[in-house]
């Protein structure tokens, strides 16, 4: 794929840069905040070489690119600053406005996405690890494991530094005074007083002592209150003192807003959340990875995934692993590829043929839109099968309390990142993907599908 071309000719039929506000991507998608939809057409984007699909759900018009889809980013960014400072859009008809779910998804996607990349490539190294000490590899006593622990951890313990950037982008304030912020959350001379006194006043305010490293909640409210004060601070101002004035009083009005006020709600917000899935997961622990195992392809196909998003990395890096999504992602996605691998079997097709080996190979490393949109959804019968197939599988991980250490993939590319203390966790993490492939394909072959006709 030349990924200046894909670029230049999605650009192109999106309605070019003139449209476009703001872009970002995932693992696998192009994701755009587009002015109007007006400019676009569907069916060209489709026809794009390279272009496996698009979604236009969750505020955001999703151009699915896959494996490549940094290369044609890195390209679409060099044709404008879709990344930068966001661009206030032109009030929209009443009929074109978005909903509120579609405006927090959106806000979801936009804050959370840039994340990705960080906390998967820092999971995968604990992955690493994990295995390496499972059969006696490394030394745990070692440097080799002491640098390559800290610079996992490192991912997670200044997250709310990262977060504040890739919020403010989202929110349309200064990422340097969010980032600044966040630096503060996590001052040494901050945390020392931690030891001292719960509560600690100054000039009467009280300041409660919290540990903010690998938090996400506290700096998501800092940073979304932020441009309100910025906007405050630079119409009170003069004009001729503003350059020096303006960042003193934004840092002097931020700072005890987010100490006294946001950082200790966000805290409390962030616990309770935690506290929930913890009573789910004693109660009723089969609940949730049998959901996401059985309806994660629809969460995917409307952006509702996203939703999931802001408990599954605060428990990730609050507890060091997460249930919310991972035990049911595995067996869901090993699923999603047993279906394309069924069709490739049966179908009489041959250029569909490739198309379904090569989506169901990668959906069981983990990436699914390929699997996903060229095939089970196009085909609708496949996608029955996944349900039901994912469902069996998310409930024995359920019922086995399969846990995941770190973020990233859900697939058998990151089987690492179930590695833990308690070697059954990992292996019932891949019973529960036998589990959902074996059923999947069963099901599948049993109850067929439209086969794609050659064409003439």
């Amino acid at each position: 794929m030349d990924a200046k071309k894909t670029a230049q000719q999605v650009l192109e039929q999106v309605g070019g840069a003139e449209n476009v506000t703001f872009l970002t991507h995932c693992v696998t998608r192009l994701r755009f905040n587009l002015k109007s939809m007006d400019g676009v057409d569907e069916a060209k984007v489709k026809a794009v070489p390279g272009v496996v699909g698009v979604v236009n759900k969750g505020g955001q018009y999703q151009v699915i690119i896959g494996n490549e889809v940094a290369a044609v980013y890195d390209e679409l960014m060099k044709l404008g600053d879709f990344g930068g400072k966001k661009v206030k859009q032109p009030a929209a008809p009443a009929e074109e406005k978005k909903s509120r779910v579609s405006i927090i998804l959106d806000t979801l996607a936009g804050v959370f996405t840039p994340l990705m990349p960080l906390i998967a490539g820092a999971g995968m190294i604990k992955a690493l690890l994990s295995v390496l000490t499972l059969f006696g590899w490394i030394d745990k006593s070692g440097n080799l494991y002491y640098f390559l622990n800290f610079i996992a951890d490192s991912s997670y313990y200044f997250l709310p530094i990262f977060l504040a950037n890739s919020a403010a982008k989202k929110f349309g304030c200064n990422p340097q005074m969010a980032m600044l912020l966040g630096a503060i959350l996590l001052h040494p001379n901050f945390i020392a007083l931690k030891a001292d006194a719960d509560v600690v006043h100054v000039l009467g305010l009280p300041v409660k002592m919290v540990t903010y490293s690998s938090s996400v909640i506290p700096i998501f409210l800092i940073t979304l209150v932020l441009p309100y004060v910025e906007r405050f601070v630079n119409k009170v101002v003069p004009s001729v003192v503003k350059f020096i004035l303006r960042p003193v009083l934004t840092i002097l009005i931020m700072a005890p807003i987010s100490l006294c006020v946001l950082g200790p709600l966000g805290s409390i917000i962030g616990d309770g959340l935690v506290n929930v899935l913890l009573a789910i997961e004693k109660v009723c622990p089969w609940a949730l990875p049998t959901v996401i195992g059985a309806f994660m392809p629809f969460l995917v196909m409307t952006g509702m995934h996203y939703s999931l998003l802001p408990a599954y990395v605060n428990s990730l890096s609050m507890l060091g692993y997460e249930t919310v999504i991972g035990p049911g992602n595995l067996p869901s996605n090993i699923a999603q590829g047993a279906a394309a691998l069924c069709v490739a079997i049966k179908t009489k097709n041959k250029n569909f043929r490739q198309l379904a080996v090569s989506g169901g190979v990668t959906a069981l490393l983990g990436v699914t839109e390929p699997a996903l949109f060229g095939v089970n959804v196009r085909l609708r019968k496949p996608l029955i099968a996944t349900t039901i197939g994912g469902g069996l599988g998310g409930l024995y991980a359920g019922l086995t309390g399969v846990r995941r250490f770190g973020g990233g993939g859900a697939g058998l590319a990151a089987i690492g990142l179930y590695v833990g203390e308690n070697p059954m966790n990992v292996i019932n993490a891949l019973i529960s993907a036998a589990i959902a492939f074996v059923a999947t394909f069963a099901i599948l072959w049993f109850i067929g599908f439209d086969d794609v006709p050659e064409e003439a």
